[in-house]
């Protein structure tokens, strides 16, 4: 069902011929894409993988996009099937030279594969964190379709599971880089004649824009991507926030960074290597988080109450090897929260809401027990330079 409704998504793509003053609002695009190895393709067994690719990117702020990228490789080699599913999200920057759309872009995010992807299928890892660095050209069908090229490199730390061992390891000459070439459509619609125009004089008025000074304390655990389940986390920082994308669905659409200088974890004192309780006891690790990118949608803007979805993603540091000895400093982390803000004033509002965060290190060493902790959160948001509208 998943690859049906992603299949549909490629089905009609992004980016019409548009002048450099007019960028489309956003873009959907999809297409099919040539991966340049398999994942178990060694020395003299190294064949290419074919798929599909589809992606959204929202609307631009000064040439630059959030997007959300989707792609599929299938194929056999080395007598192992191999299924990769990639979700990403980062940025796209663009500009327009006479009728062409250029762009760049860098994203991050998860790699999923089936489990017995090594040679002679032999079991490997089925999870990788994994980043893309690329760019293309967009050149114009019609005001709403455009035909996309676009070229990337690949990383990913994928590795085999050896039979008795704890520990993945590599094999001599197993890829971790990887080159791809996409090629589809790019589909945009249209706002309004008018909604262009209206875009360049919002630009010139005061961005809306606020501070968020917040605190979020850990009350549950799930697994989702994560295994360990002893530890308790509470972070507290200031969250900016910008209206950068205009609206869409009827919120409003801000980017979102974050800066966490308290982030404290509660966690036993003694685990193995998956982050397992091997102590009754706990100890106190400390540490700073950062989230450059992210995303909030908000409804109902300038009314009293205001209803929000945010998504953040970025890193966490610790004094010590976090959940397990044999893991990292420095984890990957994503943030999802849902709550409401309330106007206490012109200036002031207060933030409640609640939501899921994840750090793990992605396999960057061969141990990764994660963390998945559902959390309260509470706020004070301070809106900078903003006037009394009456309401």
């Amino acid at each position: 069902m998943r690859s049906h409704v992603l299949l549909a998504l490629a089905v009609i793509s992004c980016a019409p011929a548009l002048r450099a003053q007019s960028p489309p609002p956003i873009q959907i695009y999809g297409g099919y894409t040539r991966l340049s190895n398999s994942f178990n393709g060694i020395p003299g067994s190294q064949n290419g993988l074919n798929g599909w690719d589809a992606g959204v990117a929202l609307p631009a702020w000064h040439g630059l996009r959030a997007k959300i990228d989707v792609s599929r490789y299938s194929g056999t080699n080395l007598g192992a099937q191999q299924n990769a599913l990639s979700i990403m999200g980062g940025g796209q920057y663009e500009r327009t030279i006479l009728r062409e759309r250029l762009f760049v872009e860098a994203l991050f995010g998860y790699l999923g594969m089936n489990r017995d992807w090594g040679p002679s299928a032999q079991r490997g890892e089925s999870a990788s964190f994994t980043t893309l660095f690329g760019g293309g050209l967009d050149t114009p069908l019609n005001k709403h379709l455009a035909f996309r090229i676009r070229g990337d490199y690949r990383y990913e730390n994928l590795a085999l599971v050896q039979p008795g061992s704890l520990y993945p390891y590599r094999v001599p000459g197993l890829p971790k880089n990887f080159g791809s070439i996409s090629t589809g459509l790019v589909w945009a619609p249209r706002l309004g004649r008018s909604s262009f125009t209206q875009a360049s004089a919002q630009e010139r008025s005061p961005v809306a824009s606020e501070l968020q000074f917040e605190d979020l304390n850990s009350f549950g655990h799930f697994h989702i991507f994560a295994n360990s389940w002893w530890s308790y986390l509470h972070v507290a920082g200031v969250e900016y926030d910008r209206n950068s994308w205009g609206k869409l669905i009827g919120a409003r659409m801000d980017y979102v960074a974050e800066i966490l200088p308290v982030v404290i974890l509660k966690q036993p004192s003694k685990t193995d290597v998956w982050g397992n309780r091997l102590s009754p006891t706990f100890t106190t690790l400390y540490g700073l988080g950062v989230s450059p990118a992210g995303l909030r949608m908000m409804w109902r803007d300038g009314r009293a109450w205001k209803p929000y979805y945010t998504i953040k993603g970025g890193a966490i540091g610790f004094n010590r090897k976090s959940i397990s000895q044999y893991a990292a400093y420095v984890n990957f982390s994503l943030q999802q929260s849902i709550g409401v803000q309330l106007r206490l004033n012109h200036r002031w509002d207060l933030r409640a809401g609640m939501g899921w965060l994840h750090f793990s290190d992605a396999f960057v060493v061969p141990s990764n027990p994660g963390l998945d902790e559902m959390f309260y959160s509470g706020s004070l948001s301070f809106h900078p330079g903003e006037q009394p509208t009456g309401q």
